[in-house]
């Protein structure tokens, strides 16, 4: 099917949302560098924070190429009100114990998006996707295997990511809210839908909280948490845009 002008709108909203979750994301967790539990997990999260803002660079680059402004204008000009990112993303680091089921949760929907998008008719959109593989993979499974660890540790440990999956739980349904136009992206065979990645998200963790001894929320009101996609954001999102363009304020034309 033909894409058009209108379609090339829907597709610009789903990579909005995809690199402005990246972005603010890979910020936040950069918060961890120097502050970590572990030495080792200092150097991880610094690392797939890393990891997170290359990706959203590349599809700031498709965005570009779709007409929109260079990467660096696109990530450190904007407003909180231009941006497309979940609410999830937003929340400050809090303990560790929220930060890592933020990760697992955020980072095993993230990968079944780019799984999604490998099949997207819109090739290079599908090319990025696959380019990342190696990337989502090490990130899930390192978001695994310590919620899995923790979970399993002593009563402390295990009762911290049970509450903390309480709070995150509902937060992380922000990341399914439908987007602007997804009907012509349906259509179109450039994404299935954020219905479609949600059940599947869904079905992948749900049997590994049930198999670490947790005990995953009720959607007792699955869009509390919508707007993000709308440029309906929570009062700590302003802020980290504030510090994260701190640098690029001062001389938008320097070269790095």
């Amino acid at each position: 099917m033909e894409i058009t002008e209108k379609h090339v709108e829907a597709l610009k909203e789903l990579l909005y949302s995809m690199a402005d979750d990246l972005l603010i994301l890979g910020h936040r967790n950069s918060e961890w560098t120097g502050l970590g539990p572990l030495l080792e997990e200092d150097i991880a999260f610094s690392s797939m924070a890393q990891d997170k803002i290359g990706q959203s660079y590349a599809l700031f680059q498709l965005l570009n190429e779709l007409g929109e402004q260079e990467p660096d204008t696109v990530a450190f000009t904007r407003n909180a009100n231009q941006f497309h990112c979940s609410k999830l993303v937003e929340f400050p680091i809090g303990g560790y114990d929220y930060s890592l089921v933020r990760h697992f949760l955020y980072d095993s929907a993230d990968t079944i998006r780019f799984d999604m998008l490998r099949n997207s008719v819109f090739e290079p959109l599908a090319m990025v996707c696959k380019k990342f593989t190696g990337e989502l993979k090490y990130h899930t499974m390192h978001a695994e295997i310590w919620m899995k660890n923790l979970a399993n540790g002593n009563e402390e440990s295990k009762l911290k990511i049970q509450n903390s999956l309480n709070v995150a739980f509902e937060q992380a349904l922000s990341l399914f809210e439908p987007l602007a136009g997804e009907g012509l992206l349906l259509e179109s065979g450039i994404f299935e839908g954020t219905t479609v990645w949600k059940d599947r998200w869904l079905d992948s963790i749900k049997p590994m909280i049930q198999n670490w001894g947790l005990v995953l929320p009720t959607e007792n009101a699955p869009n509390s948490y919508y707007g993000g996609r709308n440029g309906q954001h929570t009062p700590h999102l302003q802020p980290l845009l504030d510090e994260m363009c701190e640098v690029f304020a001062i001389d938008p034309s320097a070269e790095w």
